[in-house]
């Protein structure tokens, strides 16, 4: 009997609603820490839930990994012995969750046939991997195929945003108090790239409006006229995202724009207002 490819993410993954149920996309739990307050992402702590304790407590919240064993219970939880699992996950560089796992998929490796992917990014782009993932699966495309695709989809992924201020980034210690300062006093808007698997800061810019232009031609000089799959990811910001998805359509070959919530362990480092461009090739053979 053929058994339904088994396809796995994690709570940092960018999805619109839906895409879960629609791709039978199996979503494992991401844990949130405020003090000593847990929380779940998704069930009882909600993106606007997560703004106001921020504000509310001046903590930024701890995500937890997941551990082996909590992996190995997911897996258990959703598929059948003998099932083949693709799980695709946060670029290896920035978490350490696909360490975790292959740890699982190693004890596992006499139940299931698991298959690890480090996407070598994240956000909105794990997700429309996930989905990409589901179509080959649907097409009859083997695992093994399936997974070579991931490959050369991750090599041509192109991920950039900008942070509308960086009192979170302050907050959560990613700079100190007199670079928070200055920024604030000259409204600095930092662009970031995924570069290798990395975050970084590529250039600054004065105002949010000049912040917005930069990504929109830095992805368009990027991608030129191939036609491509398009994210406009943002952090409590849904009004400028939906304005940059109208500037992206007519600039760029777009076979698809969809609008994400950033996931809180992205949003807790970058704060609200934070916005970007995700974009994955749409003629990929």
């Amino acid at each position: 009997m053929t058994r339904t490819l088994r396809i796995v993410t994690d709570g940092a993954t960018d999805m619109p609603p839906g895409w879960a149920n629609q791709y039978q996309i199996n979503v494992l739990p991401l844990h949130v820490n405020f003090g000593d307050r847990s929380f779940t992402q998704g069930v009882n702590l909600l993106m606007e839930d997560f703004y106001n304790l921020v504000r509310q407590t001046r903590i930024i919240p701890k995500t937890s990994l997941p551990s082996p064993g909590q992996v190995i219970e997911f897996y258990r939880s959703i598929a059948e012995r003998g099932d083949t699992i693709l799980s695709l996950h946060i670029t290896s560089k920035l978490s350490g969750t696909f360490a975790t796992i292959q740890a699982a998929a190693q004890e596992l490796k006499d139940e299931f046939h698991i298959f690890p992917v480090d996407t070598g990014a994240g956000s909105a782009a794990v997700g429309f991997m996930c989905r990409e993932a589901r179509r080959l699966d649907l097409a009859g495309f083997t695992p093994e195929q399936i997974v070579r695709r991931m490959e050369r989809i991750r090599e041509k992924i192109t991920i950039i945003f900008t942070l509308d201020n960086l009192e979170f980034a302050h907050m959560n210690g990613r700079i100190n108090a007199l670079q928070n300062a200055l920024s604030s006093l000259l409204n600095v808007k930092p662009i970031v790239v995924l570069r290798d698997g990395l975050l970084e800061m590529v250039n600054k810019v004065r105002t949010r409006q000049k912040a917005l232009d930069h990504i929109l031609s830095s992805v368009k000089e990027k991608i030129g006229d191939h036609p491509v799959y398009i994210a406009v990811v943002h952090a409590a910001d849904l009004g400028t995202a939906q304005s940059l998805v109208e500037r992206v359509r007519g600039m760029l070959n777009v076979k698809e724009t969809i609008i994400t919530d950033l996931a809180i362990p992205v949003a807790a480092n970058l704060g609200p207002g934070a916005i970007g461009i995700v974009a994955i090739p749409a003629d990929e053979e």
